[in-house]
């Protein structure tokens, strides 16, 4: 299936009382990998294929690798978003495939060059026109055409049976308008297609949280942890535990549930210690708990691992307060 190049699971934060309190998105400054093999028509690997791996978010960055010899490649040192994988082989041809790279263990994906699928020629060109209706979604939802891109997410819902990434997409961009109604409602649809589909939840929590729905949105945060932690590392779920963990933080937040985000934060770090925004926000929780001791070595890490943050100068500017 196809994901939304542009969509992102943003999580949208309460105002709070104080600008310092700000949270940062998740995942900022930090890096994934992608992982696979590439495999002939009989499963043998193919040793020295090359794999191009394209960011497709808007900026252009393009990684080359090569196979060894058992068929496997990894690229690390991935900025999490949005990716076209293309591995190629002289005289099998070449496979695409649009994949998501997450913070965390690697995203995985396999090829198969020169499998002969069986697909007609009437296939083919059904495949063909559905990818040409959902990239133009994708390109008018870069561009801010969240109508646009609705309408084109349902017209490629309506060419195949079971499109639970076009729903996905359609309740991302009726999030971005703030019609949470109706991005409930495809990301419920989404859900019902594919029981297991961890950014449907993440989705939901978004447009719960943003409705102050905070219940709701913890509930919808924890399915997708629970979720992403079932799939086990390497999956397909990626880091998407970590994210889910860090999000049930900033909810626990926004419904003023200091301690128990504290408690989210904590397990992000246990779970990614090099996460710099979850050492951040676990020293504004600490600071909320006056618990000033505590905060200074969540800042002094922050710093540590993201000097030129957005945050870094809060951070310094609270370490000097605490200090003095």
């Amino acid at each position: 299936m196809f994901r939304l190049i542009s969509g992102r699971n943003l999580l949208v934060l309460g105002l709070m009382a104080c600008a310092v309190f700000l949270f940062a998105s998740p995942g900022a400054a930090q890096t994934g990998a992608l992982q696979g093999k590439v495999l002939d028509a009989a499963g043998k690997p193919l040793e020295k294929a090359v794999v191009v791996i394209e960011f497709t978010d808007g900026i252009n960055r393009k990684y080359e690798v090569k196979t060894n010899k058992k068929g496997e490649f990894i690229q690390i040192g991935l900025a999490p978003g949005n990716y076209k994988a293309t591995a190629t082989f002289e005289g099998l041809g070449t496979e695409s495939y649009p994949v998501r790279v997450r913070l965390g263990d690697p995203t995985k994906v396999e090829f198969k060059l020169g499998a002969n699928t069986g697909a007609t020629k009437e296939d083919v060109a059904k495949a063909a026109a559905l990818k040409g209706v959902f990239e133009a979604g994708v390109a008018l939802s870069k561009d801010g055409k969240y109508d646009e891109a609705i309408a084109k997410f349902n017209e490629a819902a309506g060419m195949v049976p079971g499109c639970y990434d076009c729903y996905y997409n359609v309740g991302y961009n009726h999030s971005q308008k703030k019609e949470y109604d109706q991005a409930e409602a495809a990301f419920l649809k989404a859900i019902e297609m594919k029981a297991d589909y961890v950014e449907a939840y993440n989705g939901l929590a978004t447009v719960y949280n943003a409705q102050r729905k905070f219940d709701k949105a913890l509930e919808a945060s924890e399915k997708a942890a629970g979720l992403a932690g079932a799939a086990g590392p390497g999956s397909a779920g990626g880091g998407g535990g970590v994210d889910a963990e860090y999000n049930q933080g900033v909810i626990a937040w926004n419904a003023g549930k200091i301690p128990e985000a504290a408690g989210h934060f904590q397990k992000v770090i246990f779970m990614k210690p090099d996460h710099a925004d979850a050492h951040y926000q676990l020293g504004m929780a600490f600071v909320n708990q006056n618990k000033l001791a505590d905060a200074v070595p969540m800042f002094e890490k922050y710093l540590e691992l993201a000097p030129t943050g957005q945050f870094a100068a809060t951070a310094k500017g609270i370490l000097s307060s605490i200090k003095k």
